[in-house]
């Protein structure tokens, strides 16, 4: 299961899809159930994403902090599902990144970064450049936002 995770460099692999970062904190009591981890070995058994990158992020009580790959991760103390992730590690995470994502989160607290391929996308793009198309730009809306528009929609209707 965990060749579909790590970055794959073959000669098929000309198209890349969008990637994309993002940083989940926890909080020292968080329950840690791994309800979620099944959600995105989902995805990934089924191409649509590619987690090239797995970091995780430590700030103790002082504010001090530590990152550490995907790589022996039982001897890190990371145990049970999260240990799908071994290896996956291409180098695209920098030390500036890993501040980034400290700073995000309360000291005592923990995060893990993911960065993804969105696969899906990939055999899209191609097809586009293969029109003469070409990209011009990416954007995100954020989940409150969507949500704000979605409430404005309605209660315009």
């Amino acid at each position: 299961m965990s060749a579909n995770i790590t970055a794959d460099t073959t000669s098929q692999e000309l198209e890349l899809g969008p990637v994309d970062v993002v940083v989940i904190g926890y909080s020292p009591d968080a329950p840690m159930t791994g309800e979620a981890i099944p959600l995105l070995l989902n995805l990934i058994e089924q191409g649509i994403v590619r987690v090239l990158d797995v970091m995780f992020i430590t700030k103790e009580a002082d504010g001090t902090f530590a990152g550490f790959d995907a790589t022996d991760l039982t001897a890190k103390g990371i145990e049970g599902d999260l240990t799908v992730f071994e290896g996956a590690s291409s180098g695209l995470i920098s030390d500036d990144d890993v501040q980034m994502g400290a700073d995000s989160i309360e000291p005592g607290s923990s995060a893990v970064m993911i960065v993804y391929e969105n696969r899906w996308a990939a055999p899209f793009i191609a097809a586009v450049r293969r029109n003469g198309g070409h990209l011009i730009g990416t954007a995100r809306v954020g989940a409150e936002d969507l949500m704000t528009a979605r409430e404005a929609a309605e209660a315009a209707a």
